[in-house]
């Protein structure tokens, strides 16, 4: 199956593709811009948000769910957030259709049915939610509201491509109302940190944390906090955003509480999300020319045994060993799956499951049988050991641990090397073209810049990073002073 991947160093692009559909994670559908996400990659969502969800209750936050289509009057009420998404959104108009009577069997929009007022698909979800606070917010004892919503929402995209850019996408939501603009920035700052960890600990992604600059901040945000990642092919992804909204969309919904000391304040506000774009960002973060390199905290299959067998007999014996390793590791919650299919040779699900990423694979045959043991190959490195079946449930579950901290080091290494200082125009230009990755370079602060900056080379500013020092230098491309290094970098 990876023999018909092509290359990264061929097509990076052309690459991440195919994998995709190989590896069955997603393919397009009739919907134009719109994937089918398939059982395995669902999966992979599906333990990202098994963990994200325990990280924001651990937190405080709860879930809620709200409605998928908005009232126009509402979506346009925060002004840069309506005029900041009104390009992408989807809106309903009617609400019935008709058979046509000028095409038997066919369907038509009926014209008498048009809304009074049209709906929004939401982009976000910030309008309905703060328009639905209004009525839950009254005193200072209703704050701080914690509220998380998984959902999909749905941005018009010209240009699709799968988990990383699509029409429709999964995501979380989460919309904090406080009563102090502190406790509001501690809120944006802490959910940023808990995006890293998940990032980190998780999917071994290394990140950067940083604030966005005015240009590329949310639409209808005060400030945006993000963390950034480097993909193989040396450009970045935007992983993850929290957003500090002061109180913008209290004043545009006129959400006021009752103070201790009796006054009417207006509320301030957060919002924080996550999609589906992480798993593309976990592809090209880690997998290879043979397929995918799962971390091993988010594969749905963290080990896989197969069998290697002549006659049913053979694969009795086999089996009857193999169920007491199957239910020792999943005693130690480890996810195992037996593949006993007589349909696939053993080279063939070998090449399967090392397609799929499965990050441990034992192998167990004859010979195997007889001297007590089994072969077990890690997929990250490709190397093999024969270890006894005794001790091999204590052997997979130190090496699921192995496996996690190498592909985490291994991107943090490429990572580091990958973050290159320069102080001249010339020098930003060479590695933006020729080597990649994040450029940290001086910036005067100012949107025209930025923007000249992003015609010339095509590469934004990803980030100013949390732990950027303060140090004077002078801008690369105008001359004019700065006092802290950004970083650029050619995006998703």
């Amino acid at each position: 199956m990876s023999k018909h991947l092509t290359k990264r160093v061929e097509d990076y692009s052309k690459w991440y593709n195919e994998l995709i559909v190989k590896a069955d994670l997603a393919e397009n559908s009739a919907v134009r811009g719109c994937m089918v996400i398939k059982p395995y990659g669902f999966a992979i969502w599906e333990n990202m948000q098994k963990e994200l969800d325990r990280m924001f209750k651990e937190t405080g936050h709860q879930n809620a769910y709200f409605p998928l289509f908005v009232p126009k009057s509402l979506f346009e009420a925060e002004e840069k957030n309506a005029e900041g998404f009104a390009k992408e959104c989807a809106v309903v108009t009617h609400y019935r259709l008709q058979n046509d009577p000028e095409n038997e069997g066919k369907l038509r929009v009926d014209p008498e049915a048009k809304l009074e007022e049209e709906l929004v698909v939401r982009p976000t979800s910030e309008a309905i939610i703060w328009n639905t606070y209004k009525g839950w917010i009254q005193s200072h004892r209703d704050l701080p509201l914690l509220v998380n919503q998984w959902a999909n929402v749905v941005r018009w995209e010209m240009r699709t491509r799968l988990f990383l850019r699509t029409a429709e996408f999964l995501w979380q939501e989460g919309h904090t109302a406080h009563a102090t603009k502190a406790e509001a920035i501690a809120e944006a700052k802490q959910m940023q940190e808990v995006y890293a960890t998940f990032a980190e600990e998780f999917m071994a992604m290394p990140v950067v944390k940083g604030a966005k600059s005015e240009s590329e901040r949310f639409a209808g945000a005060d400030d945006t906090l993000t963390i950034e990642a480097l993909m193989q092919d040396g450009k970045a992804l935007q992983a993850g955003t929290s957003h500090f909204l002061g109180q913008n969309f209290a004043k545009a919904f006129d959400v006021k509480y009752t103070s201790k000391e009796g006054k009417q304040e207006y509320v301030w506000a957060t919002s924080w999300g996550v999609s589906t774009r992480l798993i593309g960002g976990l592809i090209m973060t880690h997998s290879d020319d043979a397929g995918l390199v799962l971390p091993p905290k988010l594969a749905p299959i963290q080990v896989v045994i197969v069998p290697i067998y002549k006659g049913e007999e053979q694969l009795n014996a086999i089996s009857e060993k193999v169920d007491v390793i199957v239910k020792e590791l999943r005693a130690k919650g480890i996810s195992v799956k037996f593949d006993d299919r007589d349909t696939f040779r053993p080279g063939a699900k070998f090449a399967e499951y090392e397609l799929k990423g499965v990050p441990v694979r034992i192998a167990m045959g004859k010979r195997d049988l007889e001297n007590g043991t089994v072969e077990v190959a890690r997929r990250d490195t490709f190397e093999k050991q024969t270890v006894s079946r005794d001790e091999v449930v204590e052997i997979v579950s130190n090496l699921l641990e192995e496996i996690q901290e190498n592909i985490f080091n291994k991107a943090l290494a490429y990572r580091n090397d990958h973050i290159t200082e320069v102080n001249s125009f010339e020098e930003f230009k060479d590695v933006i073209e020729n080597k990649g990755g994040f450029v940290s370079a001086h910036w005067d602060g100012t949107i025209e810049t930025e923007d000249k900056i992003k015609e010339l080379t095509k590469a934004t500013i990803r980030c100013i990073p949390n732990d950027a020092k303060e140090e004077e230098g002078v801008c690369v491309l105008t001359g004019k002073p700065s006092t802290k290094r950004v970083l650029f970098a050619k995006a998703y």
